[in-house]
């Protein structure tokens, strides 16, 4: 289980970057993190007036058939590059 451990470790640490990443970064993370707890998205796709459910929707949509562990280990490295581009 020590991909569950770091997981949740770098989902803990993706909360405290010290600069916010942008839009696509944090979309990516979102759809990453979706997938890798709750498998394919669900639900149907959010309304043309609801640009950050379409766009949260679309993102974690793109994932379809990526398997929990591979999501996870994808998302435990982005977190990581994050982290080291903040750190310089």
């Amino acid at each position: 289980m020590a991909i569950e451990d770091d997981f949740t470790s770098a989902a803990d640490r993706a909360t405290k970057l010290p600069k916010r990443p942008p839009n696509d970064i944090l979309l990516q993370l979102y759809a990453l993190y979706k997938q890798g707890n709750e498998g394919d998205v669900t639900g149907e796709r959010p309304g043309f007036a609801d640009f950050e459910g379409r766009a949260k929707y679309d993102a974690w949509n793109k994932l379809k058939g990526k398997s929990s562990d591979e999501a996870k280990q994808e998302y435990i490295s982005l977190v990581e590059n994050l982290e080291q581009e903040a750190a310089g």
